[in-house]
């Protein structure tokens, strides 16, 4: 095992600067998220540190050494792609089995190397299938194998569940967190999808533009996001963003006003409500007509316009709510999160 370091990394394609001063330290063990919308970045990162790309300024650290110049061979990691890149005249045993192969292992090493991880992956009975017969889920964990046999120094996983469907990528998910808890090897994890992030990550850093928006624990992203862009793309649905001003205590924008408490703030901000923090009340509150209703099981996400703005509010309520409703809800304003306008930084 090894912690990853990654020092003033910077990937330019011509004009275009795919990764930007990127500086991060993964320690040894971690499950290091890459989390961003397409195109941010995050693969380019990802195959700096493979060494599939040569960075344009900066560094690459594994396990404390400079691999910044190595071949990816070198390094000491191994990748697991979005595509399984499986040989398709190759059973499954011959597939985890080649990267050792071409090590010129002992067969009877190999043969033993080769059911340590087949049990750990539930593959034990498939070993004499060709990949055409397998499942993709199937095939994703004979790729992990290709990887997990190597007993790399550092995993990297470039969205290896995206083909997948949505039931088999819950699957999946649950046997790769499994799988790096019993590893216990350090992993870099390439997605855009923060479902994934929020549940495999130790820690993630979300990427737009080719930088580092921000890095933390799961929940210390999602309950203090660092800037406006970070607020917005994590959470399912996305926290409500209004911009207006405060003024002696209240908050205005347009058709939304209600008062601030115990704040210095004032003037021109954005404020944040995340979607379940907005309650559903009898009096006392704004006013809004239901444009949208999305009911999943116990929970219903309503879209409710008030004025010019929408604003999403999840509940729990058993109430069945109708497109044209009226409603009336509140925000708690201890459960606020402020931005500056301008910069989008937290205050």
């Amino acid at each position: 095992m090894a912690d990853v370091k990654l020092e003033n990394l910077t990937k330019k394609f011509g004009e275009v600067i795919a990764a930007k001063n990127i500086n991060i330290e993964i320690s040894d063990g971690v499950f290091q998220v890459l989390l961003g919308p397409s195109g941010c970045g995050k693969t380019t990162i990802l195959r700096l540190i493979a060494g599939l790309e040569d960075p344009t300024e900066g560094r690459v650290y594994i396990d404390g050494k400079d691999v910044t110049n190595l071949s990816p061979k070198d390094r000491d990691i191994a990748m697991v792609f979005q595509t399984y890149s499986l040989y398709p005249h190759m059973t499954v045993y011959d597939n985890i089995a080649f990267p050792l192969r071409i090590r010129r292992i002992k067969k009877k090493e190999l043969d033993k190397r080769v059911a340590k991880v087949a049990t750990l992956l539930g593959l034990e009975n498939m070993l004499h299938k060709k990949p055409r017969v397998l499942s993709g889920g199937q095939r994703q964990r004979v790729a992990m194998g290709r990887a997990i046999i190597r007993e790399p120094k550092v995993f990297l996983f470039d969205e290896p569940l995206s083909n997948l469907d949505a039931k088999l990528r819950v699957q999946m998910r649950a046997e790769l967190a499994a799988l790096h808890k019993k590893l216990g090897v350090t992993s870099v994890y390439v997605t855009h999808d923060q479902v994934e992030a929020m549940t495999l990550g130790d820690r993630i850093a979300v990427i737009n533009n080719g930088e580092i928006q921000d890095v933390g624990k799961p929940m210390e992203i999602y309950k203090k996001p660092k800037n406006l862009f970070v607020a917005g793309f994590i959470g399912s649905p996305p926290m409500n963003l209004i911009e207006g001003e405060i003024k002696e205590g209240v908050f205005i924008s347009e058709d939304i006003s209600f008062p601030i408490k115990n704040t210095s703030i004032s003037g021109r901000i954005t404020i944040g409500i995340r979607p379940e923090k907005i309650k559903i009340v009898e009096n006392n509150g704004l006013v809004g007509k239901v444009e949208v209703v999305e009911t999943i099981g116990s929970e219903s996400i309503l879209y409710v316009r008030t004025g010019k703005k929408r604003v999403i509010i999840r509940t729990f309520d058993s109430r069945h709510y109708s497109l044209g409703d009226k409603v009336m809800y509140s925000f708690n304003p201890d459960e606020l999160h402020f931005f500056n306008t301008e910069n989008g930084l937290r205050i």
